[in-house]
């Protein structure tokens, strides 16, 4: 099992930034790919951010340019660093782990911006 819990999430304003982290506990050895997920009240949940296990990343374009995920393998965290956010952004943030061809996510934190 792989634990995840999301912290860094708040209430900005629009132009501001915030910086999200995802720490992994439990079975992590042999995480692949992780990622940042979205959902705004009343739609589906999209994708953000991926980054592979060897640090490749890809985005929606939504945020190309103004969100960057990273990771620390060492602390077994992925950061989603989000500059220049629009009212758009507010969305439960979710992270997503796939280990073992299983899926794991975190419970999820708040981003609200204010226009």
């Amino acid at each position: 099992q792989v634990q995840l819990v999301e912290s860094g999430g708040g209430l900005v304003q629009a132009g501001g930034s915030l910086r999200l982290s995802c720490t992994a506990s439990g079975s992590t050895l042999l995480i692949n790919g992780m990622s940042w997920h979205r959902q705004a009240p009343g739609k589906q949940r999209e994708l953000v951010a991926t980054i592979g296990s060897g640090g490749s990343t890809n985005y929606a374009d939504s945020v190309k340019g103004r969100f960057t995920i990273s990771r620390d393998n060492a602390k077994n965290t992925v950061y989603l660093q989000m500059n220049r956010l629009k009212f758009e952004d507010t969305a439960v943030y979710y992270c997503y782990a796939n280990r073992l061809l299983r899926d794991f996510w975190g419970q999820g934190t708040q981003v609200t911006v204010s226009s």
